[in-house]
C-alpha cells in the first residue's frame, strides 16, 4: 500500500468520524426544536381560544344534524360526515389541548362520541340514532367548556341569591301559617289541639324530604329524555314562579287560603277532631314543601358545577328563617313584611325568567324545537346557566313575552286598579280595596301575632281570629 493511499484513507475515516460527530450534535437540537415548536402550538391554545373553538363545534354539531333530518339521500349523509369529521378536525382537536391537561377522561369521552356518531353516519343508521348521539355529544361539548371555564364572582353570586330567596320566601310562608294557626288556637283557648297540628307539620317536612330525594333519584338514573324531562319540571316551575309573583303583589288568595285553613282548624277543634288537625297541619305546610322540592329541581337541573353555591344560599336562607321564626313565636316582634314582598316580588319574577330561558334552551338541545342562533354576545357557561340567557330567537323571545307579561300585570296592579279604585269610591279616597295599592302608607306593614286570649293579629287584610268567619 503506497503512502498517497493511506493517506486518503486516514482522511476518509477522519471525515466519516466529523459527520458522524455532526449527526449526534444535530439530533438532539432537532429534537429540541421539534418538541419547542409542540410546546408553543400547545401554549398558543389558550383556554380562551378551546371555548370560542368549541362555539364552532356546537356550530358544526347543529349542521349535521340539520344536513341529516333535511334528507336521507346519500349525497347529504356525505355532506353530514363530511361536516361531523370537519368539526372534530378543525375545531374539537385544538380543544383537546387544554382540556387535556385538565380532564383527560372526558377529553377521551368526548373522542369517542365523535367517533361514534362518523361511524353511525357511514354506516346508515338511522337518523334518529344519530339524533340521540349529537344530543349526548352536546352535553359533553357543554361539560368541556365548564372544565374550561372559570367560575368567577357574577354566577355564583345570583345562584345563591336566587336558592336563598327560594327557601327564605317558602319558609316564610310556613312561618306565617303556623303563627295563624297556633294563634288561633290560643286566643280560642285550645292549646290542647296544637300537638296533632304539629304532628302534621313534622309529616310534611318529612314528605318534602322524601319529594327531594326522588327527584334526584329519578333525574340521576334516567338516561334518554333527562333533557326533556328537566326542561318540563323547569316550566311548572315557572308557572308557579309566575303565580307566586302575583300572589305578592296582591296576596288575595293567600288571604283566602288563610280563611279556609281557619275555618278547618274551627271545625276540627268543635268535633275534636285528630286526624283533621294533623291534615291541616301537613296540607297547610306540605303545599309549600313541594313548591320548594320543584325549585330546588330546577335550579340544580341548571346548576351544573354551581351545587356547593346553591347549598349555601340553601344554608343562608335556613339561617335567616330561623331568626325570623324565633323574632315571630319567641318576642312576638313586628316585621316589615311590605318592604320583604316589594323586594321579593322583583327577585322571584326575575328567577323565572332565568328559568324560562334555561328550559327553552333544553328543550334546543333535545331537538324538541327550532334553534336560532342570533349574533349577540355570549356568557360565559356559568353566567349562563345563572341568567338563563342563550342567545337564539326562541329563548330571547320567550323571556321578553315573560317580562312583557310582568310589566303589564305590574302597570295594572300598581296603577290602573288603585285608579279605578279611587274613581269608584271618591268619599273614601280609594280605601276600598286598600291593600299594596290602598293609599295609607302604613297598610301591610307589619305582621306580629300577640299572645292574648282574645287578640291574634295575621297578615294585614286578615281579621282577629276568634271564629271560623273572622
Amino acid at each position: 500500500m503506497t503512502t498517497g493511499r493511506l493517506l486518503r484513507r486516514l482522511l476518509g475515516a477522519f471525515a466519516l468520524v466529523l459527520a458522524l460527530t455532526a449527526l449526534s450534535q444535530a439530533a438532539p437540537a432537532f429534537a429540541a426544536t421539534t418538541a419547542t415548536a409542540a410546546a408553543s402550538q400547545q401554549s398558543s391554545v389558550s383556554k380562551q381560544d378551546a371555548i370560542t373553538q368549541l362555539g364552532n363545534v356546537r356550530t358544526s354539531i347543529d349542521e349535521t344534524l340539520q344536513l341529516l333530518k333535511a334528507s336521507d339521500s346519500p349525497e347529504s349523509r356525505d355532506a353530514a360526515f363530511a361536516q361531523a369529521r370537519s368539526g372534530y378536525l378543525d375545531h374539537f382537536e385544538l380543544v383537546e389541548i387544554p382540556l387535556r391537561v385538565v380532564d383527560p377522561a372526558l377529553t377521551v369521552k368526548a373522542e369517542a362520541q365523535f367517533a361514534e356518531i362518523r361511524e353511525l353516519i357511514r354506516n346508515d343508521a338511522s337518523v334518529d340514532e344519530i339524533r340521540t348521539q349529537i344530543i349526548a355529544l352536546r352535553g359533553i361539548v357543554d361539560d368541556a367548556e365548564r372544565r374550561l371555564t372559570d367560575v368567577g364572582i357574577g354566577a355564583p353570586a345570583l345562584v345563591v341569591g336566587q336558592s336563598f330567596l327560594i327557601i327564605f320566601r317558602e319558609g316564610l310562608e310556613v312561618v306565617l301559617l303556623l303563627s295563624v294557626l297556633l294563634g288561633y288556637l290560643e286566643a280560642s283557648k285550645a292549646t290542647e289541639y296544637r300537638r296533632p297540628i304539629l304532628i302534621g307539620v313534622a309529616l310534611a317536612g318529612v314528605l318534602t324530604i322524601i319529594t327531594v330525594v326522588a327527584l334526584q333519584t329519578v333525574f340521576a338514573h334516567i338516561g334518554a329524555g333527562r333533557e326533556v324531562l328537566e326542561a318540563v319540571v323547569s316550566l311548572v316551575a315557572v308557572a308557579m314562579l309566575f303565580w307566586v309573583s302575583f300572589w305578592l303583589i296582591s296576596r288575595l288568595d293567600h288571604k283566602r287560603w288563610l280563611e279556609f285553613v281557619k275555618a278547618r282548624v274551627w271545625s276540627a277543634v268543635a268535633v275534636g277532631s285528630t286526624m283533621s288537625l294533623v291534615l291541616i297541619g301537613f296540607t297547610a305546610v306540605y303545599r309549600e314543601g313541594f313548591e320548594t322540592a320543584l325549585f330546588y329541581q330546577a335550579l340544580l337541573s341548571f346548576g351544573t358545577g354551581l351545587t356547593g353555591y346553591i347549598a349555601l344560599g340553601f344554608g343562608l336562607g335556613v339561617l335567616a328563617l330561623t331568626v325570623v321564626a324565633f323574632l315571630i313565636f319567641r318576642l312576638g316582634r313586628r316585621l316589615p313584611m311590605r318592604t320583604f314582598l316589594s323586594v321579593a316580588v322583583v327577585l322571584v319574577m326575575l328567577t323565572s325568567v332565568a328559568f324560562l330561558g334555561n328550559a327553552v334552551h333544553e328543550l334546543q338541545a333535545a331537538d324538541m324545537i327550532g334553534y336560532t342562533a342570533l349574533d349577540w354576545p355570549h356568557m360565559p357557561i356559568f353566567l349562563a346557566q345563572a341568567t338563563g340567557y342563550w342567545p337564539t330567537v326562541q329563548t330571547i323571545t320567550a323571556q321578553l313575552v315573560l317580562l312583557a307579561v310582568y310589566v303589564l300585570g305590574a302597570i295594572y296592579m300598581f296603577v290602573i286598579k288603585p285608579r279605578r279604585e279611587r274613581a269608584a269610591s271618591p268619599r273614601t279616597g280609594g280605601a276600598v280595596g286598600a291593600g299594596p295599592t290602598g293609599d295609607d302608607p302604613d297598610a301591610e306593614q307589619a305582621i306580629t301575632v300577640e299572645r292574648q286570649p282574645e287578640v291574634v293579629t295575621i297578615p294585614a287584610g286578615g281579621h282577629a281570629a276568634a271564629s271560623p268567619g273572622a
